[in-house]
């Protein structure tokens, strides 16, 4: 008997083995095709952490750290996952998520037949030739991005005024094209994406297309290649509303432009909606033809400024309403006072740091905003002084502040002092000479050798180690 019960369990133990093996194939070929889309950063804090348990019946199960780590991808990821399922399993793919063995979603509702929508060069011959009611294809749209979690302020309100008008009424106002401009993460593509989700909510039946000039130039060569550019044609001028981002990388591609200008006046004449966007002006565009250029012009051109204060903070607060969390208001105000333009970082430090609290068990403090600021924004604005940099390295090297001033040239002192010289060049906007009358009245002759001592030394494994020390200090602090 107790034979039969070992080889029972010794079997199950093995079928378990051989599910979990096949699990991480599976996921294994999965994170490939998500490696692919998303960046390094975003990779590691949301997908490093899953991990495969059993694969069964074409159903994927998998342990997720946290109820934050699910929200969020489902919120963010789940089309991807959805499209990598089904090239590493099939249609008939499902994926469960378990967190502390409890199933977090209904498998048989998770990929269903909305995994069965296509692109034009995934449609047979036979489709591409018939209505394009008749063809399913993906609209291609993020359904995260709304009016409703749109942000209005004072530097996107006319934007946002003429993207709502034209959701209400696609083709049915002046503003055709609607062309959008602005410069990077200001929420050009959550905007002309929003219309076309805005439209498919009031009218199903419209036929909402979102790609972007790189996708629509890969389509095209790819149609060239295999003799089908009368289909590629056909299939967008039977769209409804064609939203096109990014549409300065159409630049010295000829024959993708000439084609899109047959497109575009064909959609225009039909009275069909047409929404570009682009970081630049149309007048500003080089490498396009003129006469699409000119054709840009028909309708309204608007820009996208980055936000006030006010509305970076209501992004931030939007942001934390969305994820039912409160976050102290003094680490808002830093966050927003520290990331000025760019919505896309402005929202990304936020996310990092709420991640940072729930995976790794952080509180949420200010000295983490800092951190994680320093980390993310590209237009990051020190506020320190000369005065704090000579007491943050005093305090690292343990010695008197006012030895940093003094004439000593015991070497310890040396090395303190030429080390406060450097970041006060690199962290302050005080000149080289009042940098030196900081230091005990020095010359800028002096305060030039030791920012090149410093250089010198940033070979060494060891230095470079004390470096990265104190500068962390000083962002921390500024």
């Amino acid at each position: 008997m107790n034979k039969t019960k070992n080889a029972v369990l010794n079997f199950t133990e093995e079928i378990s083995k051989s599910n979990t093996d096949e699990a991480q194939k599976v996921w294994k070929n999965c994170i490939q095709i998500i490696k692919d889309h998303i960046g390094g950063l975003s990779f590691k804090t949301w997908f490093e952490p899953i991990i495969p348990t059993d694969f069964s019946n074409d159903t994927l199960t998998v342990k997720i750290p946290n109820d934050f780590s699910w929200e969020y991808i489902e919120v963010h990821y789940n089309t991807l996952i959805k499209k990598a399922l089904l090239h590493s399993i099939g249609d008939k793919a499902k994926l469960v998520y378990i967190i502390d063995d409890k199933i977090k979603n209904e498998p048989e509702k998770i990929i269903g037949h909305e995994l069965k929508v296509k692109t034009f060069n995934q449609l047979s011959t036979q489709e591409k030739s018939i209505d394009v009611d008749a063809a399913i294809f993906e609209t291609h749209l993020n359904e995260k991005f709304s009016f409703d979690n749109f942000i209005k302020g004072e530097g996107n309100q006319l934007a946002r005024a003429a993207a709502y008008a034209v959701a209400n009424s696609p083709g049915g106002t002046s503003f055709n094209p609607l062309f959008i401009y602005g410069g990077v993460g200001l929420g050009k593509t959550h905007l002309i994406q929003a219309v076309g989700n805005a439209v498919l909510k009031n009218n199903k039946a419209k036929r909402v297309l979102y790609t972007t000039a790189e996708k629509f130039t890969m389509e095209y060569v790819d149609s060239i290649k295999k003799n089908s550019t009368n289909e590629f044609s056909s299939f967008y001028r039977k769209v409804d509303v064609l939203i096109i981002d990014d549409i300065q990388f159409f630049a010295l591609k000829e024959a993708t432009t000439d084609t899109f200008f047959h497109i575009f006046n064909s959609l225009h004449q039909l009275g069909k909606q047409i929404i570009l966007s682009s970081d630049k002006p149309p007048k500003s565009l080089s490498g396009l033809d003129e006469r699409l250029i000119s054709r840009f012009h028909w309708g309204l051109s608007v820009d996208i400024q980055p936000p006030d204060l006010e509305t970076r903070i209501a992004i931030l607060l939007k942001k934390c309403e969305s994820f039912g969390l409160e976050i102290n208001s003094e680490i808002i105000e830093y966050i927003s006072s520290n990331i000025t333009n760019n919505i896309r970082e402005l929202e990304g430090c936020l996310v990092k740091i709420l991640a940072l609290a729930s995976l790794e068990g952080k509180e949420i403090t200010l000295e983490l905003a800092k951190e994680v600021v320093k980390s993310i924004a590209t237009d990051r604005k020190f506020s320190i002084t000369v005065e704090q940099i000579q007491k943050i390295v005093s305090q690292y090297f343990e010695i008197p502040e006012d030895m940093l001033r003094s004439k000593t040239k015991k070497q310890e002192f040396v090395q303190a002092r030429q080390i406060a010289m450097y970041f006060c060049k690199k962290f302050t906007n005080a000149s080289l000479k009042t940098i030196g009358l900081h230091f005990g009245g020095r010359d800028h002759s002096t305060v030039i050798h030791s920012i090149q001592s410093v250089e010198e030394m940033l070979t060494e494994d060891k230095f470079i180690s004390i470096i990265n020390s104190i500068q962390r200090k000083i962002e921390i602090s500024s």
